[in-house]
């Protein structure tokens, strides 16, 4: 009997051609990237309402951050 099968280094060796490192790697980013993103939309009806939401939060503690020190009112007296 002769070795036919792949797995036991018969002239099956070109069935199993597998992406090289770079595309499995972009692939493997992409499957992680859309997993994240269905969880943590799960059970929330209008996706792009919570976004403005976040958005607008940061806009506003950005807007409540203290100025720089020399910066602002001074007060005079005398």
């Amino acid at each position: 009997m002769g070795m036919c099968l792949p797995c036991l280094g018969g002239p099956g060796n070109d069935l199993s051609t597998s992406p090289d490192r770079e595309t499995r790697r972009r692939e493997l980013a992409e499957a992680a990237e859309k997993r994240q993103k269905e969880t943590t939309y799960r059970g929330v009806k209008n996706p792009q309402a919570v976004e403005r939401n976040k958005k607008n939060k940061e806009m506003e503690k950005q807007e409540m951050r203290p100025s720089p020190p020399g910066g602002g009112l001074k007060w005079q007296v005398g």
